[in-house]
C-alpha cells in the first residue's frame, strides 16, 4: 500500500464518518426525518450508554462472568435510581456495593 492510496483511505474514512453528522446542522429543519426514524433516534443515547456501560460490568480478565462485583454494583446501582430520584443515591449505593462485594470476594 503507497502513501497515496493511505491518504485516500484517511479522506473517506473522514468524510464517511463528518458528512452523516455534519447533514443534520447543515440542513437544520429543511428536512423532516420520518417519524418512524424520529422515534427510533429517541433510543440513541440510552442505547450508546448501554454499548459502553455493559461490556465493563460483564467481563472480567477478558471473558464473560456474569456473577462478578462490578455487574452486583451496577445492580443496585439501577435500583436505587429507580427507587429514588436522589442524583447521587445510585452512585453511592452502587459504589458501597461494589466495594462490599470486592471485600467479601477476595
Amino acid at each position: 500500500m503507497n502513501d497515496t492510496s493511505l491518504w485516500l483511505i484517511f479522506v473517506l474514512i473522514g468524510l464517511a464518518t463528518t458528512l452523516p453528522r455534519a447533514s443534520f446542522i447543515v440542513l437544520g429543519n429543511r428536512v423532516q426525518l420520518p417519524p418512524v426514524l424520529q422515534r427510533a433516534l429517541r433510543y440513541a443515547p440510552a442505547a450508546a450508554l448501554a454499548a459502553i456501560v455493559a461490556p465493563d460490568l460483564l467481563v472480567v480478565n477478558g471473558s464473560v462472568d456474569v456473577i462478578n462485583a462490578k455487574l452486583g454494583g451496577g445492580i443496585a446501582a439501577v435500583a436505587a435510581a429507580l427507587l429514588s430520584r436522589n442524583p447521587w443515591l445510585p452512585f453511592i449505593v452502587g459504589m458501597a456495593v461494589l466495594l462490599g462485594l470486592r471485600q467479601l470476594g477476595g
